[in-house]
């Protein structure tokens, strides 16, 4: 079954910072473009970053610019959300997703996403 698995939320206090990691299975992320998503209570989904194939194209919302930081190691099968001076508008359920690509990058919006993760909990409070 091909899917994708994000791990690493948590509870972390204003000021702090996680990683969390996207873990593909049934498939390889060499040709997909790799998006992070949240959403808190209440609001709707925000895409907040897209990192393309190779790594080397990617796009922040504004509300994270200069905060979090997105990456992905191809070799392991894995892309990773690098999140930093974390405030408690932060908190959200995050979510990964998979787009297949032809090599090009065209921004994010411009994928539908072939594949979601169950997406993970990230709280940020003292």
């Amino acid at each position: 079954q091909s899917q994708v698995v994000e791990s690493g939320g948590g509870l972390v206090q204003p000021g702090g910072s996680l990683r969390l990691s996207c873990a593909a299975s049934g498939f390889t992320l060499d040709h997909y473009v790799i998006g992070w998503f949240r959403q808190a209570p209440g609001k709707e989904r925000e895409g907040i970053a897209c990192i393309s194939s190779s790594g080397e194209n990617t796009d922040y919302a504004d509300s994270v610019k200069g905060r979090f930081t997105i990456s992905r190691d191809n070799a392991k099968n894995t892309g990773y959300l690098h999140l930093s001076s974390l405030k408690p508008e932060d908190t959200a359920v995050y979510y990964c997703a998979a787009s297949l690509t032809d090599g090009g990058y065209y921004g994010c919006a411009y994928y539908p996403m072939d594949y979601w993760g169950q997406g993970t909990q990230v709280t940020v409070s003292s």
